[in-house]
């Protein structure tokens, strides 16, 4: 079974969503019986709901916005508009079926959102880092700054992706996976995924990168109101 673009293997707790394409080994007339029951329109599946997808991101943005109160610090916490809409997207694809939601998006679609995200991601950081960039690297603290990222970046990766390989036995595809969702990072995924040819790495980013990116937006806030 295919589900935008990843296999899944049949299980009797696996269930189905609009847009799932089966492989379905029988006899002919046992086929045309499954057919009848479940479909065989791949037309249908040719246009993403639309409705659906900004719905969701409607009201992620809305829930990033929201003030979230804290015991204990005055002033409230908010997801972003990074963190609102991971949690709805979350919520809607575990909850969205039983209330009849289809969040079916078709595989070129998926694509291009990707990579467009990956572009204006790419392009808003170029236009904020690239402003001063040389005349503060090139200076004894700009120096300081880009040793200490370095450290903070590299050393870590290499410490988690070396536990999980030698320690777990987590084989490369599910590692690089990992360490990207990680840190949130959506261009080293993209390299990652021309690294192999499955979409390993993608299906393991996508569990841990909800949590990370989480805990990111919260800490920031909680690090800036505790001690600045």
């Amino acid at each position: 079974m295919s589900r935008a673009g990843v296999d899944l293997v049949a299980s009797p707790n696996l269930r189905l969503q609009i847009g799932d394409r089966l492989t379905i080994v029988g006899e002919s007339t046992a086929v045309k019986n499954v057919i009848a029951i479940l479909g065989d329109e791949a037309k249908l599946l040719t246009s993403p709901n639309q409705v659906a997808i900004f719905l969701g991101i409607f009201l992620g943005v809305l829930l990033g916005s929201m003030p979230i109160m804290i015991p204990g610090i005055s002033t409230p916490i908010r997801l972003g508009i990074a963190g609102g809409p991971i949690i709805v997207g979350i919520l809607v694809g575990a909850f969205g079926p039983r209330f009849h939601i289809t969040t079916y998006t078709t595989q070129s679609a998926n694509l291009m959102m990707r990579q467009f995200g990956i572009v204006v991601y790419l392009a808003g950081l170029g236009v904020d880092a690239g402003a001063h960039f040389f005349e503060t690297v090139f200076q004894s603290e700009g120096l300081l700054w880009i040793g200490l990222g370095f450290m903070l970046t590299i050393v870590p990766i290499l410490l988690v992706g070396f536990i999980a390989k030698y320690i777990f036995h987590l084989d490369y595809a599910h590692n690089v996976g990992m360490i990207c969702g990680s840190m949130a990072n959506p261009m080293a995924l993209n390299f990652a995924n021309t690294t192999v040819e499955s979409d390993d790495p993608s299906v393991s980013y996508t569990t841990v990168y909800p949590l990370s990116m989480f805990l990111r937006v919260i800490t920031a806030q909680l690090i800036i109101m505790l001690f600045l």
